[in-house]
């Protein structure tokens, strides 16, 4: 594995935790409260193995960030708008998550479920748009030359 590898590792690890996300979802809303914890677990997991992966790639890379290769204008707004509020609610996900995990890991369901309708969407919101930065800036628009 080289450097060059770890951004499509870290795809791959937020498109688990958007599956295991919305599989937690799903669960919970069937009352199958065993699958809904395992879910939610292994997304902790996988969302923990991609901020290692995300803080040891800039590491590396000594904070350089990959250049967005779209010219269109439209496009480099649309890019840019979803980049910050992915940015900006990856920030809020790192304490939201925890928390909402805490409250359900004490037994504390009622708060679990209050904290759980704020950090579901946004949670999920950050994982697919991780996603999609991916195959903006690798996929679909690298940047050339």
């Amino acid at each position: 594995m080289t450097v060059s590898d770890i951004p499509t590792l870290n795809a791959a690890l937020n498109a688990t935790s958007t599956v295991m996300i919305i599989l937690g979802f799903y669960f919970i809303k069937q009352g199958k409260k065993d699958q809904h914890r395992a879910a939610m677990l292994t997304a902790g997991a996988v969302s923990a193995l991609f901020l290692v992966g995300y803080v040891t790639h800039k590491a590396l890379m000594r904070g350089v960030h990959t250049p967005f290769g779209g010219e269109a204008p439209a496009l480099r707004a649309f890019y840019y708008t979803m980049l910050i509020s992915h940015i900006v609610l990856a920030i809020a996900i790192a304490w939201l998550v925890p928390r909402t995990f805490l409250f359900a890991l004490k037994g504390d369901y009622e708060t679990h479920k209050k904290w759980a309708k704020v950090t579901f969407p946004i949670w999920l919101y950050v994982s697919v748009t991780g996603v999609l930065v991916y195959c903006f800036l690798y996929l679909w628009w690298p940047a050339v030359g």
